[in-house]
């Protein structure tokens, strides 16, 4: 027997709970009203003989003050309802402190798996989630209106980051403008940061910038190497002047100094990868951090920017080592390889670094693949130019923006925040009236609007001495003190996004087929998508505020969302029966298809999600089969903006196996080889949402990588 609690959460029945109660209710009444041992086991065989699947715990309550009565315990019931009349007030008016006790105890389920890159045992960890639930709690007192709360804890939208709210002055993810910063000075905590003169001094720097930056945002971020790319030449110019005075001649000179030249970049890069993931920001973690390799943005420093791409790849091939010394795969940093007419035919003049990604992507999971073609002709400019660009952190990508001197700029803006519709709950709440379901689709949309408009609001009030690295100091604006950040809130410079998740339940529960079909279920899909793109648009010329669809990465949220719509509509065969539900637009994770299917099918769904997505493919071991790697790389050149391979890549301490670790029935990990189920002594790195994930994950999320299927087969490439 499940019960239902009152946060809506399940959990099994423990008679254990009825006993302590009224125990604690015994020792307040006299020896005679006491109830005894065999007539608490009574009460409890009673419950127990209810035979139902699920019980609200308040029902539970109920029968037991029913049944102490019955046995004539009158002050005994009294002193039960007494307790629980406490528990309730406690409940009420202390919820915050006992979320953090319970998160410092280890007790809470919520914090403990709520990011897959967060160890909530660590003090850092804590100290952020401790301001987090602390947030939370204002943001719903005092910031939010009701009908926002009430919409976000049932599930019926998501108020994305309610734990950074409260801070007015922090925004979601960005594109952090690191040339600005290394070509012009900036400052750290009031210390001037110069420009660097050689590579590995600006590597450095730039793990500094980037843990600052991070520190003062709470979503992704992402640099490109393209803006370390220019120090590769000092560094070579240095070289070559100091041997160019020991008498050696001009061929000499070049060899020694590209020898030198090497061993630095092999060294900024191992610095730059160890301490990107060993620095803490001020959210408890490494700095959510993409890195973009993309030859295109630079004809200068081209073959620069190479050298560094290569070493980039080669390195994080290798891997980092763990407690053991073993190299295992690193969360951080995400790498996004862009794909282009450069580098991805064999005749091109940097195919050896596509070959490379793809040597590193069936390793460790990166980089993903970003195809320029695609890309520009998705994002056009109001020139008439398609423009190809990195995503913010995992998935989050700016629309197209020209300055007021007519060219493209992407590197310094941001995005101001997500609010996500619960598209499965619109499907449900219609009862699959075409009609109704569109009514209630523009309800909720305009309740997203609403909250969207909150966040904007609050941003408003910012000023740049809020974070000075990021408004004043180049990371984002080089504002003045004192003023307003609100100009780059508007007229496209920066995004906010409405975030969407469950297509697929929605469409399959309306038209009983899945998106996948090329028939009525795919249009209705697409029809949908058009509706969030219409009221983005709409929005956006009413308010020049450039909202956009986005295609929500819910790690944690899948699984409060399951539960909600369980406890909202019940067990529903095939929409509601599994502990998730499925992210933005994609293919469920237990639907087969072949990988190239998918990917064609869903770069339909990323022309409809500008704001932001990613699309992937499940694969097996792929390191002998690098042929199959290179294929599917080639076709998303050709077919898909974004795209990511999924493959595994694990290591048990305790007995050194490092094949891929499994998932038992009740959604627990081990090791297949010696049965290790001791999360400190296994290493399992799984992509989550965009990002890869290190720490394990929720019930939910854990469910959903158990069933997800294989879409590419290594035998589909034999012979």
């Amino acid at each position: 027997m499940q019960v239902i609690k009152r946060n809506g959460d399940f959990m099994d029945f423990d008679p254990s709970k009825i006993r302590i109660a009224i125990e604690k209710a015994n020792a307040e009444v006299e020896n005679a009203e006491r109830a005894t041992a065999e007539e608490i086991k009574g009460i409890i065989k009673h419950i127990v003989g209810l035979k139902k699947n699920r019980v609200l715990v308040e029902d539970i309550q109920d029968i037991i003050e029913e049944k102490l009565m019955t046995l004539g315990h009158y002050e005994l019931a009294k002193k039960y309802i007494i307790y629980r009349y406490t528990r309730e007030l406690v409940r009420k008016s202390n919820t915050t402190d006992l979320a953090i006790k319970e998160l410092i105890d280890g007790e809470n389920e919520y914090w403990n798996t709520e990011n897959s890159n967060k160890n909530a045992k660590v003090i850092t960890t804590q100290r952020d989630y401790i301001a987090g639930i602390t947030s939370t709690d204002i943001t719903r007192r005092f910031l939010l209106p009701e009908d926002i709360v009430k919409a976000h804890d049932e599930g019926i939208i998501h108020f994305h980051d309610a734990d950074y709210f409260a801070q007015n002055a922090l925004h979601n993810c960005d594109l952090i403008n690191l040339e600005d910063m290394l070509q012009n000075g900036t400052n750290i905590n009031g210390v001037m940061i110069e420009k660097p003169h050689r590579f590995l001094t600006a590597m450095t720097i730039a793990t500094q910038l980037i843990t600052a930056v991070s520190s003062s945002q709470y979503g992704g971020a992402t640099i490109t190497l393209t803006h370390l790319a220019p120090f590769v030449r000092d560094s070579y110019d240095y070289y070559i002047k100091r041997y160019s005075n020991r008498n050696l001649s001009k061929e000499q000179c070049e060899k020694f100094a590209m020898e030198d030249l090497k061993k630095e970049i092999t060294d900024g890069v191992q610095t730059f990868q160890y301490q990107i993931n060993s620095m803490t920001t001020t959210n408890g973690q490494a700095p959510f951090l993409s890195v973009c390799l993309y030859l295109g943005e630079t004809d200068e420093y081209k073959d620069e920017l190479a050298m560094i791409i290569e070493e980039v790849l080669v390195q994080r091939t290798q891997g980092m080592k763990n407690e053991k010394g073993v190299y295992i795969t690193p969360a951080f940093p995400k790498l996004l390889y862009v794909l282009e007419e450069d580098n991805i035919h064999e005749n091109s003049k940097y195919y050896y670094l596509t070959q490379a990604a793809a040597k590193c992507t069936a390793k460790r999971m990166v980089p993903d693949y970003i195809s320029e073609k695609v890309m520009k002709q998705l994002k056009v400019d109001k020139n008439g130019d398609g423009q190809c660009y990195p995503c913010m952190g995992c998935r989050s990508f700016l629309t197209p923006y020209v300055d007021e001197n007519g060219k493209a700029k992407y590197y310094g803006r941001f995005n101001q925040g997500v609010v996500t519709i619960n598209l499965v709950d619109v499907a449900l709440s219609s009862d699959k009236n075409t009609e109704d379901f569109w009514k209630i689709l523009d309800e909720r949309l305009e309740l997203c609007h609403k909250a969207l408009q909150i966040r904007h609001k609050r941003l408003s009030g910012v000023t740049s001495d809020v974070a000075p690295i990021l408004w004043q100091h180049g990371a984002l604006a080089r504002l003045k003190k004192g003023e307003s950040i609100e100009p780059l809130l508007h007229n496209g410079y920066s995004t906010i996004s409405l975030g969407y998740a469950g297509l697929y339940e929605c469409v399959k529960f309306m038209t009983g087929r899945s998106h996948t079909d090329n028939g009525e279920g795919k249009e209705f899909a697409l029809a949908v998508m058009q509706r969030l793109n219409d009221k983005c648009n709409q929005w956006k010329a009413e308010e020049k505020i450039d909202y956009s669809v986005y295609g929500t990465p819910i790690e944690s949220t899948t699984y409060k969302f399951a539960k909600n719509l369980k406890k909202r509509f019940g067990t529903i065969e095939g929409i509601t029966d599994r502990n998730y539900i499925t992210n933005s637009y994609h293919v469920p994770v237990f639907e087969e298809i072949d990988a190239f299917s998918k990917l064609l099918l869903e770069s339909e769904f990323q022309r409809l999600s500008p704001g932001g997505a990613i699309s992937y493919i499940e694969a097996p071991n792929l390191t002998n089969n690098l042929d199959a790697v290179m294929e599917v790389v080639k076709f998303i050149y050709d077919n898909i903006m974004y795209a990511e391979i999924n493959t595994k890549s694990d290591f048990c301490q305790a007995c050194g196996f490092d094949g891929e670790m499994k998932i038992d029935d009740k959604f627990d990990w081990y090791c297949p080889n010696c049965g290790n189920r001791d999360h400190d002594k296994l290493n399992v790195a799984r992509r989550t949402c965009g990002y890869i994930g290190t720490n394990f994950w929720n019930k939910g999320r854990t469910q959903e990588i158990k069933e997800r299927v294989i879409h590419l087969d290594n035998k589909d490439f034999e012979g």
